[in-house]
Order: C-alpha cells, then sequence, then structure tokens
C-alpha cells in the first residue's frame, strides 16, 4: 500500500501538531514496514527533527516562493502530486486536506485535533478564524473517514461540524517513548544543574497562552501562600507579558522560566518535578499531561473537556477558574505522600491506553476499512 501524509507538521513543529505527525508517521513504518509512505512537506526547517526512516519517501517542491506558495502547494498542488504518485490512500494529519481529493479515487482520513477556533472564538483574528473553519469543514466534509484524538474532540465535530458520528474514530494520541524509561538520578542532576533548576519544583509544560492558564497558576500561589518553585516550560506568546507584569509586580522570586530546552531534555525535567500542573480552559487532548503520567509525576488539571478523559485517575481535577480549588490541590500534591502515591500508580496503568501498541493497530484498521468502503 501507498500512504500519503501530510508532512509538514513533522518538518517543521517541534512539538504539538510535529510531535504527533512524526508519531504516527515512524509508527505506521515501524508496525507495517510492508508500506510505503509517502511524505509531503513545502520545506524542511531541520534535517535532524525528523530523519528519514527506510520505507519513506519526502515529497517537495523543488522551489518555494515564501509562505504564501507553500501554503497555496499544500492546499491546491498537492492533490496531483498524489494522483501521478498513485497514492492508494491520504493522511492529513493536522485538521485539513487538500482540494480536489473528492474529485479522485484516492481514500482520505483526516486527524481533527481540536475545534479551539470554534469554541472560544475570541482568542483567534477574525481572518484565522475563517480560514481555520473553511478547512476543517472541506476536510470533514470529504474526507473517507474521520479521526478525532479524544471522545471529547468528537462531540465537536458532531456538533460544530454535523458530522454522522458513524464517520468518526477515536484514535487517541500517544507520546514519544522516551518518556515511557526512569533517567538516572545522576541524569536528572545533570539536567537541574544545566537549566539552574531549583531542588524540588512544581512543572508546567505548554505554550504560555491565555486558555492554558498559566497567570491562574501564579495568581492561586501568590494569594494561597504557596512558597513553592513553578518551573515553566514553553512557547512564550504575547499573554507572556501579562505574567511576567503580575510576578514583577507582586515580586515573586520562585517562578522559573526555562530557555532552549531540547525535547529530549523533558524526561528528567518532567521525573525531577515535585508535580505537573496543567489547567487548561480547553484542549483537543493534552498532550503534555500523557508525558507527565508516563513519567511517574502526579497530575493537576482541568475537571473539563478532554483533560479529565487525558489525565483518568492519575490526575486531581479542578475548574481551572477557581482559585481556592487550585490551591487546595497545589497544597495536596506537595503534601500529601498517600496522594501522590496513588496518583502516580493509577495514573501509569491509565496511560497504558495510549501506548502506540494499542492506538498505531486502531489507526491501521481504519486504513485498511478505508480501502474497502465503497
Amino acid at each position: 500500500m501507498r500512504i500519503g501524509f501530510d508532512a509538514k507538521r513533522a518538518f517543521n513543529n517541534y512539538s504539538g501538531l510535529g510531535n504527533y505527525s512524526r508519531y504516527i508517521i515512524s509508527n505506521i513504518c515501524r508496525f507495517y514496514p510492508e508500506n510505503e509512505c509517502l511524505l509531503y512537506t513545502p520545506s524542511i526547517a531541520d534535517e535532524e527533527l525528523f530523519p528519514q526512516l527506510d520505507q519513506t519517501i519526502i515529497k517537495k517542491p523543488r522551489t518555494s516562493f515564501g509562505k504564501y506558495w507553500s501554503s497555496y502547494w499544500r492546499s491546491f498542488r498537492l492533490v496531483h502530486w498524489l494522483g501521478e504518485d498513485k497514492v492508494d490512500i491520504y493522511h492529513g494529519l493536522s485538521n485539513e486536506l487538500p482540494y480536489g481529493i473528492h474529485r479522485t479515487r484516492i481514500r482520505s482520513l483526516i486527524t481533527i485535533h481540536d475545534l479551539i477556533f470554534l469554541q472560544l472564538p475570541g482568542l483567534y483574528q477574525r481572518f484565522d478564524r475563517y480560514v481555520y473553519k473553511k478547512k476543517v469543514q472541506y476536510g470533514a466534509r470529504v474526507a473517507t473517514r474521520i479521526i478525532a484524538v479524544s471522545e471529547q474532540t468528537k462531540s465537536d465535530i458532531i456538533r460544530f461540524l454535523n458530522v454522522e458520528e458513524s464517520r468518526i474514530s477515536v484514535i487517541y494520541q500517544g507520546c514519544h517513548r522516551q518518556f515511557y524509561h526512569r533517567v538516572s538520578r545522576e541524569a536528572i542532576e545533570y539536567t537541574r544543574k544545566q537549566f539552574a533548576l531549583p531542588r524540588e519544583y512544581l512543572l508546567y509544560v505548554g505554550t504560555i497562552e491565555e486558555r492554558k492558564n498559566l497567570l491562574k497558576i501564579v495568581e492561586a500561589m501568590d494569594h494561597g501562600g504557596v512558597d513553592f518553585p513553578l518551573v515553566v516550560v514553553g512557547r512564550k506568546t504575547a499573554y507572556y507579558n501579562q505574567v511576567k507584569s503580575y510576578i514583577e509586580k507582586r515580586r515573586m522570586k520562585n517562578i522559573h522560566f526555562l530557555e532552549q530546552v531540547q525535547v529530549t531534555d523533558l524526561p528528567a525535567i518532567y521525573q525531577g518535578s515535585r508535580g505537573f500542573i496543567y489547567p487548561s480552559s480547553y484542549e483537543g487532548f493534552g498532550i503534555p499531561i500523557l508525558e507527565a503520567l508516563n513519567s511517574g509525576v502526579p497530575v493537576i488539571t482541568s475537571s473539563s473537556g478532554c483533560l479529565a478523559e487525558t489525565a483518568g485517575k492519575g490526575g486531581l481535577l479542578i475548574d481551572p477558574m477557581n482559585r481556592d480549588q487550585m490551591i487546595a490541590a497545589i497544597q495536596q500534591v506537595l503534601e500529601d505522600s498517600a496522594l501522590r502515591d496513588r496518583l502516580i500508580r493509577e495514573g501509569g496503568v491509565h496511560a497504558l491506553k495510549f501506548r502506540e501498541e494499542q492506538t498505531i493497530p486502531a489507526l491501521y484498521r481504519v486504513y485498511l476499512e478505508c480501502l474497502n468502503d465503497e
């Protein structure tokens, strides 16, 4: 079988959709090496980000005229390449399919991660919302099958895009295998010194943006008198300035923002923490939670949406808008060793359902079903 993948994110995004794309492509190749995988990307930002595998063929235009040409090629020219390459099935890994694919005989899947731009439209510019909506509407309408990364996302697809439930399969995301293994105390100590980390700390990993509520964590620790270090790892957006302003105004000294963290540094950073906190208002899945569960770290997260689904019994669930709940949860994780042990134990068991031994065969079955659909 010749499987085409939208590989732009795999070669250009260091986290999020990039991690998902690399996870799917590499594991399909690992579990089903008899297939040929064609990776379509308008550009490659870093050759080392996703080294070529034996079963993969990288397909990219010979020339590029900037981001607008890249977007045009990916949306409107790609379908011609798929036909010329005699692709049997094409998987759009990030909320879109190339226009015109419905006029071909190529079977197609679209992974829809979230519909945040419809759920929380105020967080997006009007033009961006328009483009995202048009792309996901087309993909959901013409795809042979739709992959949702959580039951919450499946519900949102049905609600916002009016898609029949029978066309949607929930296939959970997984995380990188590096989080499955315990690192040595020496490695944790080396990483602690490398980033000048405190001996003990609470950890947040994720983009620093409004819906993930980092400011509410800082406010809760301030008002609750929680004098304990918080380490923050994530890409900064304009929202960071609000967080920084509050920290400076309140003269808080225990908030540490890490710079230039590599993916390979994360297992030691997770495993060196006292607990992980991720009180986002909305996510499609919440991959940092899964990384924390696999790292043997207790999790504090939101009770709403998919995050309770991802954390399972390994998470202490709160309303992120309720400061008292957040303060209490932080204090419990820091002080209650019996609770910590239970969250770690049950979280480790829960994380097994997201391993690639479960998710990749389930996805491949959907591929085969697509080929058999009339």
